[in-house]
């Protein structure tokens, strides 16, 4: 399966070692950038961002590219709507109810740029973050909330499990794929809802693969006296370094040239 979330691509890079914190703050604050921009200068900055992410990661950039064409298609579909159902600006082509305008076009070839750049910088993160790591920066930014008694521990343990299952139950769908097609089961013949049918067979030993993991990862647990996070202490803690503090100004530069961008346009 084309999908990069929830795999972990092991490598010694700079991006590797820093904060998982501080990537995802990093994450965050990207993703406001990407849907504030909206000039083509503000666009090339973004791009260029992504550009030395990728190139400090040293995750090979076909890796994320294989991610991109997992959700192809609803890029794809997303692109196809705006691009025919905006009837602003000058129209460009018009064929029955169907009509391109310069608007229409401009604002999917955006459409296109935002989804492209946010699933690949959020691959790169993901590549390049461990599950527990990953677990421990969202307890750390659910810690305040216990006060309110929000099981933070917990939560942030289950956001990690249904990433880290993500890829593992994609691969057991291919294997049950190809079994199925070595007994003679067809799943690219007909149209769309005959597709979906023939996808059916799949699901019963999907999820009956799924309990089963479930199940081994409960009494796994349960073997090494997991008992929630309350009581519990980490032999890793979470401290931010030098690093960490110069994707931070990384991060603010960042910021302020989309916003001295914005301001002289």
């Amino acid at each position: 399966m084309n999908i990069t979330i929830g795999r972990y691509y092991d490598v010694k890079s700079v991006i590797h070692g820093l904060d998982p914190r501080a990537k995802l703050i990093f994450l965050l604050v990207y993703i406001v950038g990407v849907f504030l921009s909206t000039s083509p200068l503000e666009y090339a900055v973004v791009i260029l961002t992504l550009a030395v992410c990728i190139w400090l990661s040293h995750v090979p950039f076909g890796l994320l590219i294989k991610g991109l064409r997992g959700v192809a298609y609803i890029i794809i579909f997303t692109v196809i709507i705006n691009l025919f159902f905006t009837h602003d600006g000058k129209v460009l082509f018009q064929a029955w109810v169907f009509k391109i305008t310069d608007k229409g076009v401009l604002l999917s070839v955006k459409i296109f740029i935002r989804l492209s750049v946010l699933i690949i910088m959020s691959s790169v993160v993901t590549l390049t973050t461990t599950y527990l790591a990953m677990a421990d920066a969202i307890e750390s930014f659910l810690k305040p909330l216990s006060i309110f008694k929000v099981p933070a521990h917990e939560i942030g343990m289950m956001i990690t499990i249904s990433l880290r299952f993500v890829p593992t139950l994609l691969d057991e769908l291919d294997k049950i794929k190809l079994a199925q097609m070595s007994r003679g089961a067809v799943f690219d013949e007909g149209g769309i809802f005959k597709k979906a049918k023939a996808m059916l067979p799949l699901m019963i030993p999907l999820f009956v693969s799924a309990f089963r993991r479930a199940d081994s990862l409960a009494l796994a647990m349960e073997a090494r006296c997991y008992r929630g996070g309350e009581g519990r202490t980490k032999y890793k803690l979470l401290k931010y370094k030098k690093a960490d503090i110069i994707l931070f100004l990384f991060m603010f530069f960042y910021i302020c040239s989309l916003f001295v961008i914005k301001c002289m346009l």
